[in-house]
């Protein structure tokens, strides 16, 4: 068992000269080995195969950035429940209370956006929530 400092972090501090030699190592071979032709078809972005269409700055929806928000919210979840789960055992009944809890108040935010419409992308749904425009403001 380690007893001093440096035999404590010998391991972390080679781990990431390890990580910073092969992450150069493959950055600096893909340079010198790759091939330098450039050309507009080898410029273009890759869409899966598809022709890129429009602009790449287009504007994302709303809901594109909730559905994000909401995948790291459940993800931290995740990661938090981990850990709960292996020290269960020793915290008890307190330890499942307060999982309990924190389990109840993400799940009110995930029925509150739901509510809200957050997860709806059908085009009826986006029609449905998008502002009228002007013109049909003033007519009605």
């Amino acid at each position: 068992m380690p007893t001093n400092l440096p035999e404590i972090y010998f391991p972390v501090l080679t781990q990431v000269v390890i990580a910073f030699a092969v992450a150069a190592g493959l950055v600096g071979g893909s340079f010198f080995l790759g091939k330098k032709l450039r050309n507009r078809v080898k410029d273009t972005p890759y869409e899966c195969g598809i022709n890129p269409t429009g602009s790449a700055r287009e504007r994302f929806s709303v809901k594109f950035y909730l559905v994000a928000m909401v995948f790291i919210l459940f993800d931290i979840e995740a990661i938090f429940l981990y850990p709960w789960a292996v020290v269960y055992r020793d915290l008890k009944f307190f330890g499942f209370v307060e999982m309990l809890i924190f389990i109840v108040l993400v799940l009110c935010g995930f029925f509150y956006i739901w509510k809200k419409g957050a997860l709806n992308w059908s085009k009826e749904d986006l029609e449905d929530t998008e502002p009228a425009p002007q013109s049909q403001k003033h007519a009605a």
